[in-house]
């Protein structure tokens, strides 16, 4: 499909470390490790971006409320004070943008790949392309979720949005509980190196 460019590069990936492994459950953890591995210089670089983001916030609400009917000039004062500090406003966003292929990559690799089909990985995980049948790992992805969003500063001046993003874990525990078990296992290592690298 539209996604074979980034998901057979993802497959060979895969494939390789199973090689050495043999076992696709193992696979899928030690593949998110070593990708959260590759993408620590940016996820750094956006961790630092969203604290400094979140020491300029009362500057930024200070000037929000002096300029409140001046939106172009709001917009020029911000990025002055953006510019001083070294900040970036959406630095925070591009570890998460650069997920989102491999995202997608993996969940066509679990949808279509016939080596996925009926293989185990530990307890009652008999197919790693199936849902979970007790939905234990989308509660642990949700969980970590939420882990990570508590410990992350938030910068949001927009209180509605602040809202919507605390729902996000349960929104995403709901969508999970339908997606192959091994993608969802994917997303819960993930958090959880999130969570790591957080701290």
């Amino acid at each position: 499909g539209f996604f074979t460019f980034v998901a057979r590069p993802m497959f060979l990936f895969l494939k390789m470390i199973y090689n050495f492994i043999g076992n696709w459950g193992w696979t899928i953890v030690i593949a998110t490790i070593l990708i959260k591995l590759v993408l620590f210089p940016l996820t750094f670089k956006g961790m630092v971006s969203m604290n400094k983001m979140k020491e300029l916030s009362p500057k930024i609400k200070e000037i929000q409320a002096k300029y409140k009917g001046e939106p172009q000039k709001m917009n020029a004062k911000m990025m002055e004070l953006y510019k001083k500090h070294g900040a970036n406003p959406l630095g925070g966003c591009l570890p998460m943008i650069m997920q989102i292929p491999i995202f997608f990559a993996l969940y066509r690799v679990l949808l279509n790949s016939f080596e996925l089909k009926q293989s185990a990985w530990i307890l009652w995980y008999q197919d790693l392309s199936a849902m979970d049948p007790y939905y234990v790992l989308p509660l642990l992805m949700g969980a970590t979720m939420f882990w990570q969003q508590h410990i992350t500063p938030q910068n949001f001046s927009d209180p509605m949005q602040a809202k919507i993003m605390k729902f996000l874990p349960i929104i995403f525990t709901f969508f999970f509980v339908t997606f192959p078990a091994g993608l969802t296992l994917y997303w819960f290592v993930n958090n959880l190196f999130s969570v790591g690298q957080q701290y």
